[in-house]
C-alpha cells in the first residue's frame, strides 16, 4: 500500500464542504417565497414533467450500464483483458454523474418561480436567487466528483494495489461511466428541450404571432421542462465527467512521467489538491456576485465576471503554494502550466462572450441582417460561428505548446522523458481551467433557471416591469450558457490530448497482463514498448501509416456523423411538436382567445417519447466506433481516430455552440425593441435563425465535447480487447 500523505485528506474534506454548501444554498432558495398561486401551479407542472422524464431516461440508461458492466466483467474475469476493478469503477462513475444532474435539476425546478418572484422586488434579488441556485449545481458537481475520486483512491490503496499507474488507469474507468451517462443525458435532454423549443417558436411566434412563453401555446410547459432536463441535468452530467476526466488523466500522467521517483505520489495527488483548493475559492467568488437595479448587459456580465475572475486569480496564486508545499522540484514551471490553462479558459470565455452577446458587433450584425429576411440571418450566423472558431483554436494550440514547455522547464528536446513530463503539463493545464468549476458552472446553470423564471413571469402575467427584469436575466443567461459551453469544450480538448497518453499506458498495462499469463508474444512486445518513442515506433504510429490516416478520417467523420444524427433527431421531434401545436390551435376552440386551456401534457409526452427513442443510437455510436477501429486497425488506427475526432470535434463544437448562441441573442436584441421589436418581420426572421441555432447550441454542439472524451475513455477501457487482436 502507498503511504498516502496527510495533505491528501484535504480532497475528501473539500468535497464534503462543497456538498454541505450546496445543501445550504438549496435550503436558502427553498426558503424564498414562490409567489402567487398561479406561479406555484406553473412551477409544479414543470417540476413534475422534468422528474417524469428523468425517471424514464435513467431506466433506459440503467439497462445500458448493466449490459456494459457485464461485458467488462467477462473481459476482466473471463479473459483477463481488463483490471478486475473496472466494472465497479465504471458503475460508480455513471451513478455519481447521474446524481449530479438529478440534484441540479431538482434545484432548478424549485428555483425558477422563486427567481421570478424575487424579480418583482429588484433585479439584484432575482440575480442572487438564480445565481445561488445555479451554484447548487456547480458545488454538487465538484463535490461529488472529488468525493468519487477520493473514495476510489483510498479503496485501491487499501486493497494493496502497489502500482500508481494501475491505480490511476483503473480510476480512469469511472471516467468512462461518467462520460457514458453524460452523453445520454446531453443527447436525450437536448432532443427533448429543442423539440419543444423549436415547435413552440415556429407555431407560436412565427405563425400565431403570440409572445414567447405565452400560456396559450401548448408547447410552453414542455419547453420549460426541456430547459431543465437538457440545460441543467444534461449539463451537470457533462461537466462532471469533464472535471473528473481532467483530474484523472493528469494523475495517470503523473504516475507515468515520474515513475521510479520518490515524489511520484505527490505528482499524482497534485491535481486533486488543486481542485480541492479551487472549491474553497469558488465559494468565495460566489458570495461576490451582486448587481444594481437597471443594470445593462455589460454591467450584468461584469457582476458575474467579478466572481469568476477573482476565483481564477486566487487559484493561480494558490497553485504556486500547493506545488511548493508538495515538495515538487519543478513547482514553478508546473504552476505556470496551470496558469496557462486558466488564461486559456478566460480567453475562450471572453471570445465566446464577444461572438454571442448582443452587446458586441457580431451578434448585432446578425440582428441587422433580419431586415433582409431569415435567409440572411442564417447566412450571417453560420459565418459568425465559423469565424468564432479561430480564437479558441489558436488559444488551445498556444496553451498546449506553452503548458508542454513549462512542464519541461522550457527545454525543447523531444525525448521519452520530455514527452511524458510535457503531457503532464498539458493535463494539469486542463485541471487549471476547471479548478474553479464550482463558480464557473454556477454561471452556466444560472441560464436555464433565468429562462424558466421568464417563462413563469409571462405565463403568470406579472407585468411589464417584472418581465423586463426577467428578460435581462434571461439574455444574460444566454451569454453565460454559451460561455460555459465554450469553457467545457476547451477543457475537453486539453483533457482528450492528455487521455492519448493514458491510452498508451493502458495498452502497456494490457500487454503486461497478458504477458503475465505466459503469453510469449506479449512478453516480446512488452520489451519493445517501454517508452513513448519506442511505443510509437513499434506500432508504426506515423503519418505514413495508412492505418493512422484512415483512423484520422474516421475520427473526423464521427464528429460530423454524430452531429448530423442528433440534428436530424431534433428535426423529427420538432416536426411532431409543430403538428401537435397546430392541431390544438385548429381543433380546441378558444385557445388563442385565452378561453380554453391547451393540452400541455400531450406536448410533454411527444418530447419525452422522441428523446427516449432518438438518444440511444448516437450515444452507442460513440462506444461502438472506437471498439471496431481498435479491432480492425489496431493501436495505430485508434490513435489516428482520437486525433481526428479531437481536431474536428473541437472545431465543430465551437462553431455550433457560438453560432447558436449568436442567433439566440440576435433574437433577444430585436425583442428589446430594435428593428421593429416583437411581432415585426425582423423578429420573425430572427426567430427562424434561433430555431436553426437551438439544436446547434443545445444538442449537437455541447454533446461533441463528450463524444471527444468518451471515444478516448472507451479506447482506454477496451485496450485489452485491442491488444488481444495484435
Amino acid at each position: 500500500m502507498n503511504n498516502i500523505p496527510s495533505v491528501f485528506w484535504l480532497v475528501p474534506v473539500a468535497s464534503i464542504v462543497s456538498l454541505a454548501m450546496a445543501l445550504y444554498f438549496y435550503l436558502q432558495m427553498k426558503g424564498e417565497d414562490e409567489g402567487t398561486d398561479r406561479m406555484k401551479e406553473i412551477a409544479e407542472h414543470v417540476r413534475k414533467g422534468a422528474m417524469a422524464y428523468l425517471k424514464q431516461q435513467y431506466k433506459v440508461v440503467t439497462i445500458v450500464f448493466i449490459v456494459l458492466a457485464l461485458i467488462f466483467s467477462v473481459m476482466a474475469y473471463g479473459f483477463q483483458l481488463q483490471n478486475p476493478w473496472v466494472p465497479f469503477a465504471f458503475l460508480t462513475g455513471g451513478l455519481f454523474s447521474g446524481l449530479a444532474g438529478f440534484f441540479g435539476m431538482k434545484t432548478a425546478t424549485y428555483a425558477s418561480a422563486r427567481t421570478a418572484n424575487a424579480a418583482r422586488q429588484s433585479l439584484d434579488a432575482g440575480l442572487k436567487v438564480a445565481f445561488r441556485s445555479g451554484a447548487v449545481m456547480g458545488l454538487t458537481v465538484v463535490g461529488l466528483g472529488l468525493l468519487d475520486i477520493a473514495i476510489w483512491f483510498v479503496i485501491l490503496n487499501a486493497a494493496g494495489v502497489e502500482s500508481l499507474i494501475t491505480i490511476t488507469t483503473t480510476m480512469l474507468t469511472f471516467g468512462m461511466g461518467a462520460s457514458t451517462q453524460a452523453l445520454f443525458a446531453r443527447v436525450g435532454g437536448g432532443i427533448y428541450t429543442k423539440a419543444a423549443d423549436v415547435g413552440a417558436d415556429i407555431v407560436g411566434k412565427v405563425e400565431a404571432d403570440i409572445p414567447e412563453d405565452d400560456p396559450r401555446n401548448p408547447a410552453t410547459i414542455a419547453d420549460n421542462v426541456g430547459d431543465n432536463v437538457g440545460d441543467v441535468a444534461g449539463m451537470g452530467a457533462d461537466l462532471y465527467e469533464s472535471y473528473c476526466g481532467s483530474i484523472l488523466s493528469t494523475a495517470a500522467l503523473g504516475a507515468t512521467a515520474y515513475l521510479g521517483t520518490q515524489l511520484q505520489l505527490n505528482y499524482v495527488i497534485a491535481p486533486m489538491i488543486i481542485a480541492a483548493v479551487g472549491i474553497f475559492l469558488s465559494l468565495f467568488g460566489i458570495f461576490l456576485v451582486r448587481t444594481e437595479e437597471g443594470a445593462s448587459m455589460k454591467q450584468l456580465l461584469r457582476s458575474l465576471g467579478i466572481g469568476t475572475n477573482v476565483s481564477a486569480a486566487l487559484i493561480a496564486v494558490a497553485t504556486f503554494a500547493i506545488l511548493y508545499l508538495l515538495g515538487i522540484p519543478n513547482w514553478i514551471y508546473i504552476s505556470c502550466s496551470v496558469i496557462v490553462g486558466l488564461l486559456a479558459g478566460v480567453i475562450i470565455g471572453q471570445a465566446t462572450e464577444y461572438y454571442t452577446s448582443h452587446s458586441y458587433s457580431p451578434t448585432q450584425q446578425i440582428s441587422a441582417a433580419s431586415q433582409t429576411g431569415a435567409a440572411t440571418v442564417i447566412i450571417k450566423g453560420v459565418g459568425t460561428g465559423m469565424i468564432s472558431t479561430m480564437i479558441p483554436v489558436v488559444t488551445i494550440s498556444i496553451a498546449i505548446m506553452l503548458s508542454y514547455l513549462c512542464a519541461n522547464g522550457f527545454d525543447t528536446n523531444v525525448n521519452a522523458e520530455a514527452l511524458s513530463k510535457g503531457l503532464y503539463g498539458v493535463g494539469i493545464a486542463a485541471v487549471g481551467m476547471l479548478s474553479t468549476l464550482g463558480i464557473t458552472l454556477a454561471t452556466d446553470a444560472y441560464g436555464p433557471i433565468a429562462d424558466n423564471a421568464g417563462g413563469n413571469a409571462e405565463m403568470s402575467e406579472l407585468g411589464k416591469e417584472v418581465r423586463k427584469r426577467t428578460d435581462a436575466l434571461d439574455a444574460l443567461g444566454n451569454t453565460t450558457a454559451a460561455t460555459g459551453k465554450g469553457f467545457a469544450i476547451g477543457s475537453a480538448a486539453l483533457t482528450a490530448l492528455a487521455l492519448l497518453a493514458s491510452y498508451i499506458e493502458e495498452i502497456k498495462e494490457a500487454v503486461q497482463r497478458l504477458a503475465n499469463t505466459g503469453d510469449q508474444h506479449m512478453a516480446e512486445i512488452l520489451v519493445q514498448i517501454n517508452d513513448i518513442p519506442s511505443f510509437m515506433n513499434y506500432f508504426q504510429v506515423n503519418l505514413m501509416n495508412p492505418k493512422v490516416i484512415v483512423g484520422v478520417f474516421i475520427g473526423a467523420m464521427a464528429a460530423f456523423l454524430f452531429s448530423g444524427i442528433t440534428m436530424g433527431a431534433v428535426g423529427r421531434a420538432a416536426e411532431d411538436m409543430v403538428k401537435e401545436v397546430r392541431r390544438q390551435f385548429r381543433e380546441i376552440a378558444g385557445i388563442l382567445e385565452g378561453k380554453a386551456t391547451p393540452d400541455y401534457g400531450r406536448c410533454v409526452e411527444i418530447s419525452t417519447r422522441s428523446a427516449q427513442r432518438e438518444m440511444i443510437f448516437p450515444s452507442l455510436l460513440a462506444i461502438i466506433i472506437p471498439i471496431l477501429v481498435g479491432v480492425i486497425l489496431g493501436v495505430a488506427g485508434v490513435l489516428g481516430l482520437l486525433v481526428g475526432g479531437l481536431a474536428a470535434g473541437f472545431t465543430l463544437a465551437i462553431f455550433m455552440s457560438n453560432a447558436g448562441g449568436a442567433w439566440d441573442n440576435a433574437k433577444k436584441m430585436v425583442e428589446e425593441g430594435n428593428f421593429g421589436g416583437k411581432g415585426s418581420e425582423c423578429h420573425k426572421a430572427t426567430v427562424v435563425g434561433d430555431t436553426v441555432g437551438d439544436p446547434f447550441k443545445d444538442t449537437s454542439g455541447p454533446s461533441l465535447n463528450i463524444l471527444i472524451k468518451l471515444m478516448s475513455m472507451v479506447s482506454i477501457v477496451m485496450a485489452g480487447l485491442t491488444v488481444a487482436f495484435l
